[in-house]
């Protein structure tokens, strides 16, 4: 019994022992390190610009020529002479090509040859007028006689009258051996070379010459513009600006000219006419390509990149960040895009920093790290691959 008893103690102590041993490592122990901050997320980001801004209503159109003419021949003849190169300017009254005039100079002369026969002859009517005339005074001429005299002067007279009729109409196809530019433009493909017969009939005629200076636009808006088209309008002219199909170049600046008097009821759109000077010759006819037209200049207006623009259940967002580097999300109304900058009706104020790329990687009270110079560029860069990348 007593030896069981010393065995209970022993074990008793032992267990103090351990016990006391691992309190003792527990005290000495280093204290635990509470969880990290997560690290800030680097992004993009861009201050909210102030300043005026214009509003462009934005279409697609046709480059149409003021004046196109096919230049025709009035008369028969053979092409002795051809005066101009394909596609060269020209001026109205520049000649561009000759008919073979012979044909038509000889007629011109026989019909002055004709006049002069026929005057002579009105010279010696008058004189035998004139002579029976006195004869008759004297009674020895009869009023039949001197009545058939005049007859004849009269005719002879109406004949020299019907000479220079003809010598006008022989003078004017003389003049239409040679064919001029009836406007100034540029001169197309030609339809026929020398030696050929042309005739006033052909189709295609000699050669067409198109007016580009100026030279007209017409392009398409949704009907709903057409109120306050109407209204801007009659506050003074409108600038219309062209854009090459891939909304880069800007080829010229005109003026809205008309809007169409009736709606195209098929497609819901108004028609426009807007005129360019072309001094660059940058427009061309048949040429598709962009309109915008200035309706207004929005003053003091607020703009950000577009990209800084997400779209959420809710509608439009963005990302703003705080004095605190932290972001909230805050809801948009963006009045237009043009040119990947957005114009902002509410819901930013000037000088607010705001996520332009990045948003991918965001939560609400986030902290940011803003990227800049080379950094921010090749995070655009990155970001763009990644966005790629499904």
């Amino acid at each position: 019994m007593r030896k069981r008893l010393i065995i209970v103690a022993a074990t008793l102590i032992a267990a103090a022992g351990v016990a006391l041993a691992a309190m003792h490592l527990h005290d000495t122990a280093e204290p635990a390190h509470t969880a990290a901050a997560p690290p800030a997320v680097p992004v993009v980001a861009e201050t909210v610009r102030q300043g005026d801004v214009p509003i462009y209503l934005r279409g697609v159109g046709t480059v149409i020529a003021y004046n196109n003419v096919i230049v025709r021949s009035q008369i028969t003849g053979q092409l002795i002479k051809i005066a101009f190169t394909q596609g060269q300017t020209v001026h109205q009254g520049d000649l561009l090509a000759e008919i073979d005039p012979r044909p038509y100079q000889a007629q011109l002369d026989q019909a002055m040859a004709n006049r002069d026969r026929d005057q002579a002859q009105v010279l010696n009517a008058q004189a035998n007028s004139t002579r029976y005339t006195s004869l008759q005074q004297k009674g020895y001429a009869s009023t039949q006689l001197v009545e058939t005299q005049n007859a004849q002067l009269a005719q002879l007279q109406a004949m020299v009258k019907s000479d220079e009729g003809v010598i006008e109409q022989a003078k004017t196809n003389l003049s239409y051996t040679q064919l001029t530019a009836p406007i100034d433009g540029v001169t197309g493909i030609r339809q026929i070379d020398v030696g050929n017969i042309i005739h006033p009939t052909d189709a295609n005629g000699l050669v067409d010459v198109t007016q580009i200076q100026p030279i007209s636009l017409i392009f398409s808006l949704p009907q709903t513009d057409f109120v306050e088209i109407q209204q801007k309008m009659a506050k003074g002219p409108r600038t219309v600006l062209a854009y090459s199909q891939d909304d880069k170049t800007e080829l010229d600046e005109g003026k809205l000219d008309l809007i169409d008097n009736q709606i195209v009821q098929t497609t819901g759109t108004i028609r426009l006419r807007a005129s360019f000077p072309n001094a660059k010759h940058m427009l061309w006819p048949g040429e598709l390509i962009n309109a915008r037209l200035l309706l207004d200049t929005r003053q003091n207006g607020l703009t950000i990149a577009a990209s800084a623009v997400q779209q959420g259940p809710q509608g439009s967002f963005v990302w703003v960040i705080g004095p605190d580097q932290t972001v909230q999300t805050r809801p948009v109304v963006v009045s237009q895009i043009s040119e990947g900058v957005a114009l902002i009706d509410s819901g930013l104020q000037a000088n607010e920093n705001v996520v332009v790329n990045g948003q991918y990687r965001l939560q609400a009270g986030a902290h940011v790290q803003e990227l800049h110079g080379k950094a921010a560029q090749e995070a655009d860069l990155q970001s763009s691959v990644e966005q790629e990348i499904p």
